[in-house]
């Protein structure tokens, strides 16, 4: 049997599917700065932050308010960094879950909702916050 290869180096893509792809798209550029990286056709979009990939696929029916991913998390840098993110969000009317908190381990997060529905984490984690990653020459 092969071991392993090296270690993996997070989260850097996820596929979710939304009924309301236009208004998940403009959510997830206008307000939360992602860049649109290649439009494949008309029902489906890659984002990114710069080391990461979000695929938004148009669903072809609703999904009822049923999630197939409990959440997925944005890393931020600081807590003051993740404090600004909790005051901005709720001041463009992003629908707020809870507010910032202290995990058990440091890290310090709280949740939103896209306008799908999809739940989403901001967090601080001083185990990972502030780790750049550059591209391998």
């Amino acid at each position: 049997m092969p071991s392993r290869p090296g270690r993996l180096n997070g989260l850097r893509h996820i596929a979710i599917l939304v009924p309301n792809l236009e208004e998940c798209e403009r959510f997830y550029v206008d307000v939360l700065g992602m860049d649109v990286l290649n439009r494949a056709n008309e029902d489906l979009v890659y984002l990114t932050c710069g080391n990461d990939n979000l695929s938004l696929g148009r669903s072809p029916v609703a999904s009822g308010g049923v999630q197939a991913v409990d959440h997925y998390g944005f890393v931020v840098d600081s807590l003051e960094e993740l404090d600004a993110w909790y005051h901005y969000l709720k001041a463009k009317g992003v629908t707020l879950l809870d507010r910032p908190f202290a995990h058990g381990d440091g890290a310090h997060s709280f949740h939103v909702l896209d306008p799908a529905g999809n739940k989403i984490q901001p967090i601080y984690h001083p185990a990972i916050s502030g780790q750049r990653f550059s591209s391998p020459v």
